[in-house]
């Protein structure tokens, strides 16, 4: 996991649309970067409808809010219509990105280790440095935690 105060990595990836989207172009505005393992999936969908339900919290203390998974742009685009999820969802099927936030790591799932990705949140400062990192993310209580955090 990287450590608060160092500058978050920028990146470039396509959204649900094919839209790309840089973390520097976010520039200026605090950035929930929230990584999950699979959409659709009950944990996974527990969080992103947690991050939904407190969406505009966010906006008014002007924070935007980024999904990453190593799933496909029309995967998240299903995903996003069936939970009607205001956010964009960034899709990083090599896991460059993913990676690159030590967001990748061993998993366990009844008594196998594989390697998948870590549910790892970043909070980024507007000058795109890491205010806070959340490790290990219960995903129904998630999304109150950092409007805690930050309040």
């Amino acid at each position: 996991m990287l450590n608060e105060g160092v500058l978050a990595p920028d990146f470039e990836l396509p959204d649900h649309e094919e839209v790309l989207h840089k973390l520097s172009d976010y520039q200026g505005k605090k950035v929930i970067l929230y990584f999950y393992p699979k959409d659709d999936t009950p944990g996974c969908t527990t969080e992103a409808c947690s991050f939904r339900d407190s969406f505009g919290d966010f906006r008014k203390n002007g924070m935007v809010v980024l999904g990453v998974s190593k799933d496909s742009a029309a995967s998240h685009a299903k995903f996003q219509e069936k939970y009607s999820l205001p956010f964009p969802l960034l899709s990083d099927t090599d896991t460059t990105v993913i990676k690159a936030y030590e967001a990748w790591g061993s998993k366990k799932y009844m008594g196998k280790e594989y390697m998948g990705v870590l549910r790892i949140t970043y909070v980024i400062d507007e000058e795109g440095r890491i205010l806070k990192a959340y490790e290990k993310v219960k995903p129904q209580d998630h999304a109150q935690e950092i409007l805690r955090d930050i309040q």
